[in-house]
């Protein structure tokens, strides 16, 4: 790998997938994203495009993908395949849009695969909600699956990781009967949060059993809990599974600050997440590592930080202590005008995002282990032991 870090995918098909104003999942987050990826060193180096109907026809339905191809050409037309009002409304362009971020993942896959590069990340990737058959949780075509596809077709294991606060349900189901994908996401739980998924009980097909590991955690669950439960549950599946390349999901939805979820993160518990991840890549899967960026809807306070960290990570490089001040000077309106200022000067946040610690975090802490410890019971038992 260079010495100057991993692959970053970005280029201007990136900002194309956008659902308009008014959707959380903007794409303003590029702006401040990108700009403070290259202070840290990031440069891109692949600009996504459009993945062929072919190879989007590995993980979705080619009736499917004729759908989008129409919503793009009429984006007024009726609803239907999840596309419509709400999450994953209609766009003009809407698939050349999706599927260049579908795009992004599977070629940064290939130069990993090729041996280019050791890690890549694609922080406008993560679109882990779609379906092979319809649209979900502002997600057309899932391009994680369609990576991990990818490596898989050269009979590689795949191991899956997913940080997001939403459970990776549609990576989870395009794998759901392959043993040949390891799949773990800790998410808040589906009780309380869409898509109402990820319970410990779901644990792969009739030919995968145990390889699809959940661990859902209640609201208000923050830094300490969470990332002890990765750390307990994480090591234990790459040890099982021994992977031969690592894909995972980072969305920053899980921090105190975003605006639709609940969990109480850090950017400091999801750098860490990040290096533990990496950890498990050259100790496994020689470093093999794709990266991509998910969910995140503080797009100014949050999104930009856990961006780099991840970056970070596989550059394996530590932050600065502060955010550059040129950083902060440039986005400081823009973020003030959104309600998402002012921005940090600092990559790492105060403990537990600077509330004190009390009884109800001991509480959370020590269910979040449980819950962890519940999901490698499952596990367990689905394999026999």
């Amino acid at each position: 790998m260079p010495e100057s870090g991993p692959l970053l995918v970005y280029g201007p098909r990136s900002t194309t997938y956008d659902f308009g104003p008014g959707h959380p999942l903007t794409p303003r987050r590029f702006g401040p994203g990108i700009d403070l990826l290259r202070s840290v060193g990031a440069e891109p180096g692949l600009a996504p495009e459009p993945a062929t109907d072919d190879e989007l026809a590995w993980v979705h339905d080619p009736a499917y993908i004729e759908t989008i191809k129409a919503f793009g050409r009429t984006p007024l037309a009726a609803s239907r395949a999840g596309i419509g009002p709400g999450d994953t409304p209609p766009f003009a362009g809407m698939h050349d849009a999706s599927a260049a971020v579908a795009g992004g993942s599977l070629r940064a896959m290939e130069a990993i695969l090729r041996g280019e590069v050791e890690h890549a990340f694609h922080p406008g990737g993560g679109l882990h909600h779609a379906m092979p058959d319809h649209a979900s949780g502002f997600c057309v075509y899932d391009d994680p699956a369609l990576a991990i596809a990818r490596a898989r077709r050269d009979g590689l294991r795949v191991l899956y990781v997913d940080l997001d606060v939403h459970h990776g349900d549609g990576v989870q189901a395009i794998q759901w009967n392959d043993p040949g994908v390891m799949t773990l996401s800790i998410h808040e739980t589906g009780q309380t949060l869409f898509p109402g998924t990820g319970s410990i009980r779901e644990l792969g097909g009739p030919d995968a059993r145990g390889s699809k590991v959940n661990i859902p955690l209640e609201p208000g669950t923050g830094e300490r809990g969470w990332l002890a439960a990765l750390e307990r549950v994480l090591p234990v599946l790459a040890e099982a599974h021994r992977p031969e390349v690592v894909v995972s999901q980072h969305g920053s939805d899980g921090h105190a600050w975003d605006p639709l979820a609940h969990l109480q993160l850090t950017t400091t518990a999801i750098g860490a997440a990040a290096r533990l991840v990496d950890s498990v890549a050259h100790r496994w899967a020689g470093g093999r590592w794709l990266a991509t960026g998910g969910g995140g809807y503080d797009a100014y306070r949050v999104v930009p930080r856990v961006w780099s960290l991840v970056w970070l990570a596989g550059a394996h490089r530590e932050p600065s202590a502060e955010t550059p001040e040129a950083w902060r000077s440039k986005w400081a309106e823009e973020a003030e005008q959104y309600g998402q200022a002012p921005l940090p000067e600092r990559f790492e946040d105060e403990p537990n995002a600077g509330r004190p610690f009390g009884p109800v975090d001991d509480v959370l802490d020590r269910r979040a282990i449980e819950v962890a410890e519940a999901a490698l019971a499952a596990r367990d038992r689905a394999l026999g032991r």
